[in-house]
């Protein structure tokens, strides 16, 4: 079945009268997380969501500021000290008022995305 990570189908298992839930949520990503930075939309900062994805055991973490890379070093340097990946990323809101959320796969998407986001604030 190709790269796919196996899942057991008996997610739960009973110990001492206590359910505990496999790691399914370590294939799980949030690819859509505000931050502080978001003004007037989050409270966390950004080393506390990574710190708590990784409490819940995401395997992954997108944060996705609006219009904004603003959170991202604060949230690199928590994702490298608790072991999950970190995706960058950003939301944008287009004139129609869409939500888009964009994230960037290599350097070079960043720097795109970067080049928008600055001339999206330029012309604001």
């Amino acid at each position: 079945m190709g790269d796919y990570p196996q899942i057991q189908f008996n997610l739960f298992d009973r110990l001492n009268n206590t359910v505990y839930l496999y790691s399914i949520m370590s294939i799980y990503a949030e690819l859509h997380c505000l931050s502080c930075y978001s003004f007037l939309r989050s409270a966390s900062h950004p080393h506390e969501l990574v710190e708590r994805a990784a409490t819940l055991g995401y395997r992954a973490l997108a944060i996705t500021d609006e219009c904004s890379f603003a959170g991202i070093v604060k949230a690199h340097v928590a994702a490298k000290e608790v072991g999950i990946q970190l995706i960058i990323g950003s939301e944008l809101i287009l004139e129609e008022g869409i939500r888009l959320v964009a994230l960037v796969p290599t350097r070079d998407a960043y720097s795109e995305l970067s080049g928008l986001i600055s001339m999206a604030r330029r012309r604001s």
